[in-house]
């Protein structure tokens, strides 16, 4: 019965397949999703879904009832339920573990390179933290290096907002290298993000930034600032949302302030005066996207226009790959 089941292609009705539980990807692209459906409509479910076969008592005790796991191929059954078709063909594993089922889950993603690089280390973070493998044994499981593992999965250590916009597209995987390099500032993380996203910086650009951001302030550690100044940049910087920096001279100094807008000109002026800080940084961020009517797809995602450049070169880009997230490669 096993061989029967794992040489062979069976007909099930959609309603009878449950979602696998160990499924690493988050997000599914509606305006792919319908193309798939429309062609799903044409054509049909071209290529078989995995699933394992699970046998489950009806809750009245009267005997067995039958349903089925999705073990891959989630896609095309979310798209053939779209397209309201009734059976979709699949070939039935048995023998199955939780990790196997997880393992073939990342597997067939990797491979048709569908699952985006957050969805990639939270489905690395479940393999480590949930069935104890290793780094190393992940790599090799993966056909990746040890490193690439590791680095991936430190991506997870930015602030969530960061990890949507690496999600959905406003920022390319490049540009998370140099936001790590500002670990231990999360607020300056922050900026350098709303940077990249309404700026359009590219990934060089950003890492010059950070790198400019990280000499500043070993500098200022070097010539010992006024600690009351250093904690009213700080202040500024956490209330307004943006980069502040404190110029002090002999007698009196300056108040260099970013911004994104003209909008943001005018609430920070609109703060003055009023006396006292309202708005929050991401109510800002929110008029500048109102009023600049970003050009997006009707998905909701970013136009290629939209989306800041990775400017590294094939090369770059490939040597990236194993230390995308290694910050000893940086030097002040």
């Amino acid at each position: 019965m096993s061989n029967l089941y794992s040489n062979s292609i069976f007909w099930i009705d959609t309603d009878k397949i449950k979602p696998n539980p160990f499924q690493p990807r988050r997000d599914f692209d509606e305006a792919r999703l319908q193309d798939l459906s429309d062609s799903i409509k044409q054509y049909g479910v071209l290529q078989p879904l995995i699933v394992s076969r699970v046998e489950m008592e009806k809750e009245d005790g009267g005997g067995l009832v039958t349903e089925y796991e999705l073990i891959a191929g989630e896609r095309r059954l979310r798209a053939a339920k779209l397209a309201m078709v009734s059976q979709v063909p699949v070939v039935i594993r048995t023998g199955d573990t939780a990790i196997m089922k997880l393992e073939l889950a990342i597997i067939e993603n990797l491979q048709r390179e569908d699952l985006n690089v957050v969805d990639r280390a939270r489905a690395f973070f479940r393999l480590v933290s949930e069935f104890k493998f290793t780094h190393n044994e992940i790599a090799k499981k993966m056909g990746r290096s040890r490193e690439y593992v590791s680095n991936t999965l430190r991506i997870l250590s930015l602030p969530e907002e960061i990890l949507n916009g690496l999600s959905e597209g406003k920022i390319t995987e490049g540009h998370t290298r140099p936001i790590l390099m500002l670990a231990d500032h999360p607020e300056e993380q922050m900026v350098l993000f709303k940077e990249i996203v309404y700026k359009k910086i590219t990934v060089r650009e950003a890492e010059r930034l950070a790198r400019k951001i990280a000499y500043d302030r070993v500098r200022k550690k070097e010539f010992m600032p006024d600690p009351e100044i250093t904690e009213l940049e700080e202040e500024f910087q956490e209330k307004l949302g943006t980069r502040v920096h404190i110029d002090r001279k002999e007698l009196g100094g300056q108040i260099k302030i970013d911004f994104f807008s003209t909008e943001d000109l005018r609430t920070i002026l609109d703060l003055i005066h009023k006396g006292e800080i309202e708005k929050k940084p991401e109510e800002m961020m929110e008029n500048y996207i109102t009023q600049n009517n970003l050009n997006e797809t009707d998905s909701g995602r970013p136009t290629s226009a939209d989306i800041p450049v990775d400017d590294r070169t094939k090369e770059e880009t490939q040597k990236d790959d194993t230390d995308l997230y290694n910050i000893s490669n940086f030097s002040l």
